[in-house]
């Protein structure tokens, strides 16, 4: 059994709530335990994760970015996909479930579980990236 942190970034709550939810279900559902943590964006879920490095067995990164109408979306997704994919290339299982989005709806569609459900299939790479660690690590 592997203890599996979720590190959200909880800007659009009632997003993150969904997101939350389809992590939480699939972690459980595949027997494993969770804890979850809240940082302030996603610029920071990154840093979390290698905080909590020697203390997890894995990690869901969880958050919703929406375009807005400055170069900051641009900054904020594409620099916390770098330092996830970084920390993933160093040997830290991790999956990735921040949304990077155009507006609220394409958001909605994504993180509902009855839809595309993106927490829970963050949590499942999380696991299948745990697995791959445990037989060649």
């Amino acid at each position: 059994m592997a203890n599996i942190l979720i590190v959200e970034a909880r800007f659009y709550e009632h997003l993150n709530d969904l997101l939350l939810e389809g992590a939480r279900a699939a972690i459980e559902a595949a027997g494993h335990t969770h804890e979850t943590i809240t940082v302030p964006g996603a610029l920071e879920v990154p840093g979390a994760i290698a905080l909590a490095a020697d203390a997890y067995d894995a990690f869901v990164a969880i958050g919703v970015v929406i375009r807005g109408e400055t170069y900051h979306f641009e900054i904020v997704a594409g620099e916390s996909a770098r330092a996830l994919m970084a920390m993933t290339l160093d040997g830290l299982a991790i999956g990735n479930g921040i949304l990077t989005t155009e507006n609220e709806a394409q958001a909605l569609t994504r993180a509902r579980r009855t839809e595309k459900d993106k927490g829970g299939e963050a949590a499942k790479a999380a696991i299948a990236m745990l697995e791959l660690q445990l037989r060649f690590g």
